[in-house]
């Protein structure tokens, strides 16, 4: 059995940042995972098979965004309820999200397979990259239920403030990836498919060792009798998920969809440019994982706070998040632009194409750290409840400045313009979630949700 929570029962930054580094960790676990599959289907399929990969990465995203907005949903309630120690609480806010997680997955899984073709048309996908594109679009389509499953099981687990577990099981998860995949393409010679299909092979095995380790620990949630009785959706419980969670969803929603009007962009570039494409958002992920790692923390931190009565530590949960966001997320940004030609060309053998994603690297790396004070005070105010005004600014960052900034300059200046509209639209993001939450949130009285 996990310990009860004890709130900040020491300095606030330690317990912060003894929670925030595995789950850094598993964030750059998880994309490791995909790395290494972009390393392998690069180095030894090609440029155009790493630019098949880098077509489906927009509509991956797209797809599994409700997801995400269910589980930012349930892990305020995990973690306020956790916050209040009302343990049968979390356990019946766990059955509700992972009978609506399977349910979602089942259902885009299905229907996203079948969609695959006219879906990658439809963004103009490069002719001569097509047939590897639709062979790896079908297959992670086919793989999504285990994908959604393992994202909601360690959200659940980071409500109730444990972050190491989800770390381990993502390990076993990205060594077996890594594996299968070399595996896969060397031996069986399965093409650019074997990237997704081995990943959701190694999610399924984490699912099973993570299910034998709750039921050993005595956990909340070990896949017991008690948690089999709440394994469905509570319409109360799914009410109170997605009213704080849909928000978050309809904002990642857009951002996908604005992920596919950029990947439309950058394809009438040609193949060059989708790989290069690639290459630099797997790298700008790293950059960004610690910003979003904070801001699930600080988010976290601040519903077990209202959980348990204590909403005056939210200040402080913000000042926190903010400073280990200048300090993690801007040293990763240094190292990154120290190394960033030995990174782009992990993934890129072409020297030509190496130079460009070099380029376009240089352009957008250091925003990563206006991402995470944008991210934070989302995070913060979604803690309480709060996600609509949120939410519209999110969603205004992107329509109202990223993609018109994206498309004007790439007419102008070329594909290095639509990477300046990310800078321009994660700029505006920190001025106008900072604004509101100075000027309107901190305002207003905090009260738990449940």
């Amino acid at each position: 059995m996990p310990r009860k929570p004890q709130l900040y029962t020491g300095p606030l930054w330690r317990a912060f940042l003894v929670f925030l580094l595995p789950l850094i960790g598993q964030n750059i676990l998880q994309s490791l995972a995909m790395t290494i599959n972009s390393i392998v289907v690069g180095q030894m399929l090609g440029t155009q098979a790493l630019a098949a990969i880098a077509t489906f990465m927009p509509v991956a995203f797209f797809f599994i965004a409700f997801l995400i907005g269910i589980t930012a949903g349930s892990s305020v309630l995990v973690g306020q309820a956790w916050g209040a120690q009302k343990v049968d609480l979390v356990r019946a806010i766990a059955g509700t999200t992972l009978a609506a997680t399977l349910a979602l997955g089942v259902t885009i899984g299905g229907l996203g397979a079948l969609g695959a073709g006219p879906l990658l048309r439809l963004l103009g996908t490069p002719t001569d990259v097509m047939p590897q594109a639709l062979s790896y679009a079908r297959a992670a389509f086919a793989s999504m239920p285990v994908l959604f499953m393992f994202i909601a099981a360690a959200s659940l687990l980071r409500g109730m403030g444990d972050s190491v577990r989800p770390l381990v099981v993502q390990l076993i998860s990205t060594v077996v990836a890594a594996l299968l995949t070399v595996s896969m393409v060397m031996h069986f010679h399965m093409g650019v498919a074997a990237a997704a299909l081995s990943t959701a092979v190694a999610q399924a095995a984490g699912l099973g060792a993570l299910a034998w380790w709750l039921r050993r620990a005595g956990h909340p949630l070990a896949p017991t009798r008690n948690l089999g009785r709440v394994l469905r959706p509570d319409p109360a419980l799914l009410r109170s998920v997605l009213r704080i969670g849909m928000p978050t969803g309809v904002q990642l929603v857009v951002g996908s969809m604005a992920g596919l009007v950029i990947i439309g962009l950058v394809n009438k570039y040609g193949s060059d440019a989708t790989a290069a494409y690639g290459a630099v958002t797997q790298v700008q992920n790293y950059a960004q994982f610690p910003a979003l790692s904070i801001s699930i923390a600080a988010s976290i931190f601040g519903a077990q706070a209202i959980g348990a009565g204590q909403p005056q530590l939210l200040r402080a949960v913000v000042r926190t998040a903010l400073v280990m966001n200048l300090a993690l997320t801007g040293g990763l940004v240094a190292l990154i632009y120290l190394f960033s030609r030995n990174l782009v060309s992990l993934f890129i053998t072409d020297a030509q194409v190496i130079e460009l994603a070099q380029h376009l690297l240089h352009i957008v790396s250091w925003s990563a750290l206006l991402f995470g004070a944008g991210t934070i005070f989302s995070g913060i105010m979604r803690s309480s409840g709060t996600v609509i005004p949120p939410t519209i600014i999110s969603i205004a960052s992107i329509l109202l400045v990223e993609l018109p900034v994206a498309w004007l300059l790439s007419q102008r200046i070329g594909l290095e313009g639509i990477w300046w509209g990310y800078v321009a639209s994660f700029g505006a993001l920190t001025v106008m979630q900072g604004a509101y939450y100075w000027l309107v949130w901190r305002r207003r009285p905090i009260r738990a949700l449940i």
